[in-house]
């Protein structure tokens, strides 16, 4: 019996031995990094939309046609948009100072009369004031030509005035009635939806006979050369991200290797739903080709250290201990840590023994 337990013991104890995984800390260089994805995107990618309401008449391009900057991509379908612009035409035509110019030679024969009539009067008060200065006539007779010669003068002046407002009148609709057209012009050219950018086109999301508005996108267009990286980055790691950052990518569709790219821009405003921030970064090193919404994973290097004094992270305890072979807690001072190892700043030398922690 006394050989039972005794064998029980040793047994327990070889067991605890076996379990007990000592190592020693090792110098080595190690780099942290923070953890983000996201997707590829062209260089001046934007969604199409249509400013306008209508019905798709014509598609003028294919998904992998090369466009330029105003090439037109679709057309659309409206007929009041049509019927708006004829009505402006007809409206400017009818406007133009050239079509009421006898509106205006009307007035200026009423000038002419009013001046001929004016002088009349004028020879005639001026022969009644003789007559009267010779005591010829009647005093009723100089005031009867007196105040036809002011009402000549104010008939005048009134048809000259008359004139003047009508050809300011004239001109104000002609100018008011072109300036309608222009508007009905550009609001007709609204309903040919053309490319703001140099590229390709990437998607066509609308077919013939389909009804767009300025809620939907009607078409994805961007860069054919020149791609970027969107990437996502939790909240707790956006303070430690700045611009030149060097990130590592890997992406699906180019497994088993690793792409160099460098943060470019860092969005202020985080996402509310997903708790993360945007980051844009460039490739140094390209893929050869890249398509739009590519899916890629990416780890940028906050910092680097050579010859660090590190152990694997599971030997560390509550982030400031380590076990020594004797189980003792020993407290550490930690520095730089990736997904593996952590460096140890202070409270280990490489001759120390330590011992994972039971999981």
């Amino acid at each position: 019996m006394r050989l039972f337990f005794l064998l029980l013991g040793l047994a327990v104890l070889f067991s605890c031995k076996k379990d007990q995984v000592e190592i020693q800390p090792t110098t080595e260089d190690i780099t942290e990094s923070v953890y983000a994805s996201g997707i590829v995107k062209s260089k001046n990618q934007y969604q199409v939309f249509s400013t306008v309401s209508g019905i798709v008449k014509e598609i003028l391009v294919e998904e992998g046609d090369s466009v330029h900057i105003g090439t037109p991509l679709m057309r659309i379908f409206n007929k009041t948009s049509i019927l708006s612009e004829r009505n402006a035409a007809l409206a400017a035509e009818y406007a133009k100072l050239s079509a009421n110019r006898q509106k205006l030679e009307d007035l200026r024969l009423a000038i002419d009369l009013a001046r001929s009539k004016m002088k009349n009067d004028s020879m005639l008060l001026q022969r009644q004031q003789n007559l009267w200065a010779q005591n010829i006539g009647s005093r009723v007779e100089l005031e009867q030509r007196e105040l036809n010669y002011k009402n000549s003068v104010n008939n005048y002046r009134s048809a000259k005035i008359q004139y003047y407002d009508l050809e300011r009148q004239l001109k104000l609709n002609a100018d008011q009635s072109r300036n309608n057209l222009e508007i009905s012009s550009t609001v007709a050219d609204e309903y040919i939806i053309k490319s703001e950018v140099s590229g390709k086109v990437y998607d066509i999301l609308k077919e013939k006979g389909e009804l767009v508005n300025n809620q939907s996108p009607i078409a994805l267009v961007g860069d054919d050369e020149e791609f970027l990286l969107e990437l996502q980055v939790d909240e707790y790691d956006i303070s430690r991200i700045k611009e030149k950052q060097k990130a590592f990518v890997t992406m699906d569709s180019y497994k088993g290797k690793v792409f160099e790219a460098i943060v470019t821009k860092i969005n202020p405003v985080m996402n509310d739903r997903t708790k993360s921030f945007t980051v844009e970064a460039n490739f140094l090193t390209s893929p050869p080709v890249l398509y739009p919404f590519l899916s890629v994973e990416a780890n940028i290097l906050i910092q680097s250290k050579k010859n660090a004094l590190t152990i694997p992270r599971e030997y560390l305890v509550d982030e400031s201990f380590v076990l020594t072979k004797e189980k003792e807690r020993k407290k550490v001072t930690t520095g730089l840590k990736d997904y593996e190892r952590v460096e140890i700043v202070d409270g280990l030398t490489a001759q120390d023994v330590i011992v994972k922690p039971v999981q």
